[in-house]
């Protein structure tokens, strides 16, 4: 019994430093193919536009209730303690540093991240990619390379109107069912206001979409095993992906403040 728990213990930790190696080859990868990129300026404009654009409408339906119920949550909080005149500068800031970022890299890994590595599973699983190799084209610089710019490009943008309707969306509740005047909410959020705390979202956003592709790009390269094993692959992207913008959630808080 113990040397099964010991045997199988060293064969995931083996499988976890393997998988370790072969997301760093892969960034590698990318990192050489970067000078081939203003020739290959149209794949990444296309993956913008579909990780972009194609994701602002729920970004942004999921930014307007969290900051709606923001305002309620600190409502319920400083009721009786603090007065609701700071519900502005309180809100703001959770919104600003912690919850736009993190909901909407949440939102990107199951849109994207999943997205990503259905797309190349499949390719792989039908040897698309061989076909690729054999055509002389290297996938690494065809099919990731374009989804992690992208990625990483359009996240601070992303979050930047997340963060933007959150807000309206606290105010909206702050001012209807409140009756906080929009004097009162938004010389909260001034008098709060800190550059840091927006700036400190954005490398956080860029951090959560670069990580969200690049799992991504690697589960869908390491798929076998059919329709069945691309069905995997989008679900351990997501779950992946989820869990590693927690964790980096945490680091980067702690390095940056």
């Amino acid at each position: 019994m113990s040397l099964n728990i010991f045997e199988s213990t060293g064969r995931r930790t083996l499988n976890f430093f393997q998988e370790m190696g072969q997301i760093w080859i892969l960034f590698w990868g990318m990192i050489r193919s970067l000078r081939r990129l203003y020739r290959d300026r149209h794949l990444l404009l296309t993956q913008m536009a579909h990780i972009g654009v194609g994701s602002l409408p729920l970004v942004m339906v999921i930014g307007l209730f969290t900051g709606m119920v923001s305002a309620w949550q600190a409502a319920y909080q400083f009721k009786g303690m603090i007065s609701f005149s700071l519900i502005g500068g309180a809100v703001s800031r959770a919104i600003f540093i912690e919850l736009g970022p993190v909901l909407t890299g949440i939102v990107i890994a199951g849109r994207v991240g999943a997205s990503i590595a259905a797309e190349i599973g499949t390719m792989k699983v039908t040897e698309q990619i061989d076909a690729l190799e054999t055509l002389a084209i290297d996938p690494v610089r065809y099919l990731a390379l374009p989804r992690f710019l992208a990625a990483i490009s359009m996240m601070p943008i992303l979050v930047i109107f997340a963060n933007a309707i959150a807000l309206a969306g606290a105010f909206l509740v702050s001012n209807f069912f409140l009756h906080l005047s929009a004097e009162t909410f938004f010389g909260s959020v001034e008098r709060f206001f800190r550059s840091k705390d927006v700036f400190a979202g954005l490398i956080k956003s860029m951090s959560f979409g670069g990580f969200t592709a690049l799992l991504g790009c690697h589960i869908g390269f390491a798929t076998s095993g059919g329709a069945e094993g691309v069905g995997l692959s989008t679900i351990r992207s997501f779950v992946l992906s989820a869990a590693i913008i927690l964790i980096l959630d945490y680091f980067l808080w702690y390095l940056i403040y």
